[in-house]
């Protein structure tokens, strides 16, 4: 179906492979906030899924957000308390969605 809205796959860069299982307290509260932070989207269906890829060769986060524009999609990331010790991949995508 047809949506007004844009559509990004976002890949979140761990420091280092093993992050998933070995990381520090003080990122694991850097985490605890990305998840609050991320958790009103997807209350409101900004964030159409978001989680932790338990990828073998080492985890990774991903979401699929749908936003009116790339500026909203920006803000969003540049306000992510996980932005700084994680890295964004961002891919525009064309998304199939269930219209509410």
């Amino acid at each position: 179906m047809k949506s007004d809205k844009e559509h990004y796959f976002l890949k979140l860069n761990p420091p280092r492979p093993s992050f998933t299982v070995d990381m520090s307290d003080e990122e694991r509260t850097v985490m605890l906030k990305h998840v609050a932070y991320w958790a009103p989207y997807v209350e409101d269906g900004t964030v159409i899924v978001l989680g932790p890829v338990m990828d073998p060769k080492g985890g990774y986060g991903m979401a699929v957000l749908a936003v009116d524009n790339e500026k909203q999609l920006n803000e969003l990331v540049a306000n992510d308390p996980a932005n700084g010790l994680n890295t964004y991949e961002i891919f525009s995508m064309r998304a199939v969605t269930k219209q509410k």
